[in-house]
């Protein structure tokens, strides 16, 4: 039978704010640059995602050397996102749970020995399409390892205010590698080779490696221990699957990367098709997509101040999928060219505003978990609109592939920002150390630990108090409880029990470290319904047997 634990108040809670950040929007693009921790990360970041172009550019354009098929074109693209989509959840667990720098550190040897291989292929003449699909993928997996670590780091490396900006600033480091990642693969494929873009490709990836080796940041252990791969990977869940803000990023992000990677997958076949095609267009055409993403960058603070997140958003996927509907019709480079600069300035608005939200919807201990799962609706779109456009392109034309893409973006993004627009009220993800985790004289045994607070109440607020509580058991399960009940007493009307169930008493102690100041706000609200003369009465409780 279970063993009564000393009481004490729990004050646990959650609550919304509708107060948006201040200041967000004011400070200048390139303000985090000047924080020379970040400004060293960035600076890595950057090379990072050059090798990451030089080895998709040179695998697209050897897979189109390998077979003319649109699919098996395509399928690089699916290749090189899928792993995120697969690795994603134990890729964030890991990245909150073990030092973040010598996580970054494994990953870029992981993705310099599968340059190295890739090149070994290439000179043996041993390459075929299924044997780059799968080294693509093994790359892939490198990239999906250390995403989330990164991002998780950033908003330790600059104030709150500056987020935003270095959100943008990651993204001109991936766009300016999109200029430059192609243009170096792009001229050592027609000078030596592709195996010479990984060759490259795996000397700066070392080199990354050692720059971050250089970094001397302080891993603080937690003191209640490292949570357990499986406990870490449900909890990201719960609390991703708890929050209607972070669920909205997470379809709106899925909705807008399937339909724009279709101009990604189907570049190469569209850079052939255009007149006086060939490799220097389609890397004029990435370049100038990324030219226009960093111009945008630049006056994305502008922007911000003028416009909501969902305006940036709606007005961003709209401008895409028309640049992308104009690149389809286009007779020749002066119209598509063009086109893919104005796509690129408005795809970096939404897929920026869309990534702040999610960081600004996370608090630390659970962040690379979260942007994992961000990510893995981004790569999880890719790859599966990778297949579907190249699918729709083999059986119809690139044409019409790319046109179906772009109206179908339109009306599926405005549906969805009509549907969720009550969905994205921020919460203050504040630490708070208000309240104290309970004493015990020695450790309790192993098992659940069950916790019961009574609430009374006046009965004829019974409704709002029940609709309100559904806000706590949100919390608590965001927080990471097993599983939450509300108990109503048929003998006494007003007499109410919340129950959460935690998986140890570890992790019982853990919820009090990830109490934020929406959770304080949140208690408050609850104790305003409770009318007994004292505070509500508090019981922990250890499952003995089961």
């Amino acid at each position: 039978m279970p063993i009564p634990l000393p009481p004490e108040p729990n004050k646990d809670a959650s609550a919304p704010t509708d107060e948006k950040p201040r200041g967000l929007a004011a400070i200048p693009a390139l303000a985090p640059l000047t924080q020379r921790a970040f400004a060293m990360l960035w600076t890595t970041w950057l090379v990072a995602n050059i090798c990451m172009w030089m080895n998709d550019v040179a695998a697209a354009w050897m897979m189109t050397s390998l077979t003319h098929s649109p699919l098996w074109v395509a399928l690089v693209q699916t290749a090189a996102t899928l792993p995120v989509f697969l690795l994603g959840l134990p890729s964030g667990a890991l990245a909150d749970i073990l030092d973040r720098r010598r996580y970054f550190i494994a990953t870029q040897f992981w993705v310099a020995g599968v340059a190295l291989l890739l090149c070994v292929m290439v000179l043996g003449g041993w390459m075929t399409p299924p044997i780059l699909l799968v080294l693509v993928f093994a790359n892939g997996i490198g990239l999906a390892m250390r995403w989330p670590g990164f991002s998780a780091l950033i908003p330790e490396l600059v104030p709150r205010a500056q987020l935003p900006a270095a959100v943008a600033l990651n993204s001109v480091s991936m766009n300016t590698s999109r200029i430059v990642g192609p243009l170096t693969a792009g001229a050592l494929i027609a000078s030596f080779g592709s195996a010479y873009v990984f060759v490259l490709n795996a000397v700066l990836s070392l080199i990354s490696a050692f720059i971050i080796m250089r970094w001397r940041r302080e891993h603080v252990p937690d003191p209640l221990g490292r949570e357990r791969l499986q406990s870490a990977i449900r909890v990201g869940l719960q609390f991703v699957g708890q929050s209607a803000r972070l669920k909205t990023v997470f379809l709106l992000i899925f909705l807008f990367f399937f339909h724009s990677t279709a101009i990604m997958a189907l570049m190469p076949l569209i850079a052939q098709g255009l007149k006086g095609g060939g490799a220097g267009l389609f890397t004029l055409m990435l370049a100038a997509m990324g030219a226009g993403a960093i111009c945008a960058a630049m006056v994305l603070p502008r922007l911000r101040a003028m416009m909501s997140p969902q305006q940036l958003v709606g007005r961003g996927v709209t401008l895409q999928a028309l640049s992308m509907a104009v690149v389809a019709v286009a007779p020749n480079a002066y119209v598509a060219v063009p086109a893919m600069i104005i796509g690129g300035g408005a795809w970096i608005t939404a897929a920026n505003t869309l990534s702040v939200s999610a960081q600004l919807g996370l608090p630390n201990w659970v962040r690379a978990r979260g942007m994992s799962m961000f990510q893995m609706a981004l790569m999880g779109a890719s790859a599966s609109g990778a297949a579907v456009w190249g699918q729709i392109a083999t059986v119809g034309s690139l044409r019409m592939s790319l046109l179906i893409a772009s109206a179908s973006a339109i009306i599926t993004v405005t549906v969805a920002l009509r549907v969720t627009r009550d969905r994205m009220i921020e919460e203050d993800m504040t630490p708070s150390h208000v309240f104290k985790a309970p004493q015990t004289e020695a450790p309790p045994q192993p098992g659940h630990v069950v916790v019961q607070i009574e609430y009374h109440i006046d009965p004829a607020r019974g409704a709002d108090f029940r609709k309100l509580m559904q806000d706590s058991r949100r919390s608590r399960l965001r927080q990471g409880a097993l599983s939450w009940e509300l108990l109503h007493d048929l003998s006494d009307p007003g007499r109410y029990v919340e129950q959460i169930v935690d998986e140890s008493w570890v992790d019982h102690l853990r919820r009090f470290d990830r109490v934020t100041a929406a959770d304080v706000a949140l208690r408050d609200r609850k104790l305003a319904f409770h009318i007994g003369e004292q505070p509500p009465a508090v019981a922990r409780w250890v499952s003995v047997a089961r």
